[in-house]
């Protein structure tokens, strides 16, 4: 895949797993898909396969609230391209957390997703909040 072939799958993927459109997701990500989340993060764990993505997605979205995530920027190397993007909280009184995540490819798909966080106080405080509620 070229740079540009790479930011478009991105982006694509970003808009259907957005849309709640999971199954299309799932034919972009490879049969050994996996997304791996660091170790303390209440989300720590590798979700593995097609519906990796998917478990990753509902363990988070229910741990925290997110009502926003916004894209700076994507980029792109020789198999991987790299998402800048903030995820904004329901509660305006918590910081955003800003992290990038790194996508790698193979054949055309999707084969691992790894975010870094720049700060995971931001996560903490958010599954906390929402935790409270």
């Amino acid at each position: 895949m070229t740079p540009d072939e790479m930011i478009a799958f991105v982006d694509e993927l970003y808009e259907l797993t957005g849309t709640g459109q999971w199954e299309a997701a799932a034919e972009r990500l490879t049969d050994d898909f996996v997304a791996v989340e660091a170790e303390g993060l209440p989300m720590a764990g590798a979700y593995h396969g097609k519906s990796g993505l998917y478990d990753l997605f509902v363990k988070v979205m229910g741990m925290m609230d997110v009502v926003a995530m916004d894209r700076v920027e994507t980029t792109a190397g020789r198999d991987h391209a790299v998402t800048i993007l903030s995820l904004r909280f329901a509660d305006p009184a918590l910081k955003p957390a800003e992290l990038c995540e790194v996508f790698r490819f193979r054949d055309g798909k999707c084969c691992q997703i790894t975010p870094y966080y720049f700060d995971p106080a931001t996560i903490h405080a958010a599954v906390a909040a929402k935790a409270a509620t």
